[in-house]
């Protein structure tokens, strides 16, 4: 298998990862998303800031020369969290992990959270294998799904 490798976000990735935004099944999957996936000007609205927010580290990820997707670090309730999104055609082939774990080299960040939704198990896994463990629950209305959601919440702390 090809590489994994992490870059610095680009404008044209943007578009990228607006385009993997706009999938049904992998809003769905993902549950906390956009309002509207199919709305370009808040997506780029919501990027730039993103891209302008010094506190927020991104990285576009690439799988043999394709924009697969991205991982950032921001802060969700008062605390630094991670999130990613692979291209659901990408979807099984170990890429959510080896970039997570590249990117976990790279932020020193430490407590580090992470969300999933309880009937993510590609994503729970991924971040299981990355060392995080659950540290709690809740439940939060998903965009994605239309509907409340239970989500772990786990931790990183080495």
């Amino acid at each position: 298998m090809s590489s994994v490798r992490l870059r610095e976000v680009t404008e044209s990735d943007v578009l990228e990862f607006f385009e993997h935004q706009r999938d049904p099944e992998a809003n769905r999957m993902a549950a906390f998303g956009a309002a509207d996936p199919t709305d370009r000007a808040a997506f780029l609205v919501r990027w730039a800031r993103i891209l302008a927010d010094d506190a927020v580290l991104t990285r576009t990820i690439e799988f043999d020369g394709r924009v697969v997707g991205h991982v950032a670090r921001f802060r969700q309730f008062g605390e630094p969290e991670v999130t990613y999104w692979i291209d659901r055609a990408y979807w099984g082939l170990g890429l959510a992990t080896a970039a997570l774990t590249e990117y976990l080299a790279l932020d020193p960040v430490r407590p580090l959270y992470a969300r999933a939704a309880v009937d993510n198990l590609g994503s729970l896994r991924v971040l299981d294998k990355c060392g995080f463990v659950a540290v709690g629950e809740d439940v939060g209305f998903a965009e994605g799904r239309g509907e409340d959601v239970e989500e772990f919440i786990l931790r990183l702390d080495a």
